[in-house]
Formats: structure tokens, sequence, C-alpha cells
């Protein structure tokens, strides 16, 4: 036969006989087996629950460590600050106006929109990277500006 176990490495064969050997290393009782059982998922769950705690630490140091940093950049930077804090409340503003256009389109265009996927691209197309930049950029400019009163202008 073409399939003789002989012509295969031993890496790619697989013994699914029942020895004695194997019979063995398995405990006879049912009980023993589930509680075996028990303990490793036991102790798998605490390792896992420790990992989980190390990634959580790291993440608040991580958090805190860009917190703090943010901190000291507005203190060097005030007047910059205060300017974010100004531009971030102008764009918002700038953005609420931008979504009423985009909601109204939406309203116009709704069965367009529907029926075909060349109106939906288009769509897409025109208001999609726009509404993203600005929305990253009012991230920025509010996390720089946040926390500063915009009422101490200079």
């Amino acid at each position: 036969m073409g399939n003789e176990p002989s012509q295969f490495s031993p890496m790619f064969r697989i013994d699914v006989s029942a020895e004695s050997s194997a019979a063995a290393s398995n405990p006879q009782n049912p009980t023993e087996a589930t509680l075996a059982l028990l303990h490793q998922i036991a102790a798998g769950q605490h390792k896992q629950n420790q990992l989980l705690e190390q990634l959580v630490q790291a993440s608040v140091n991580t958090q805190k460590q860009r917190a703090a940093e943010l901190e000291q950049w507005k203190d060097a930077n005030p007047h910059l600050a205060r300017s974010c804090r100004r531009a971030a409340e102008t764009l918002s503003r700038v953005q609420t106006e931008f979504l009423e256009s985009l909601t109204e389109e939406v309203e116009d265009q709704a069965d367009h929109l529907l029926e075909g996927e060349y109106m939906l691209n288009e769509f897409v197309d025109r208001f999609g990277p726009r509404l993203a930049h600005l929305n990253g950029v009012l991230q920025v400019l509010a996390q720089l500006g946040n926390g500063v009163p915009a009422a101490n202008v200079q």
C-alpha cells in the first residue's frame, strides 16, 4: 500500500492504539480524574488572573504617564493650551454644522443611497474623509486644551 506507516517520519505518526502504559497514567477512578481536571482548570484560571492583573497594571501605568506628560506640556505651554481649548470649541461648532448638513443630505438622498451603491460610495467619499479628519483634529485639540479655562485669554 501507499500509506504504510513506515513511509512517514515519526513526527507525522500518531499512535492511537490502547496500551497499558497509557491507561496507567490516567487514574482509574472517574472522581479522581474529574478532580485532577478541576485542579488544572483552577491553576489555569489563577495564572490567567495574574496575567490580567499585570496587563491592567501596565495599562494604568501607561495612562498615568501620558496624563503626567500632558499636564507637563500644559504647564509649559499655558497660552497654547488655552488656544487649543478655544480652537476646539470653535471646531466643535463647525463639526455640529457639518453634521447638520450631512444629516440633511442623508434625508434628501435616502432613496438614492438605499438603491445604488454608486450613490453611497459618492456620499462616503464626499463626507467620510472630512468627517474623520475633523474628528481627529478636534480630539487632539480638545485633549490638549482639556481642563484649561478658555476665558483666560491673554
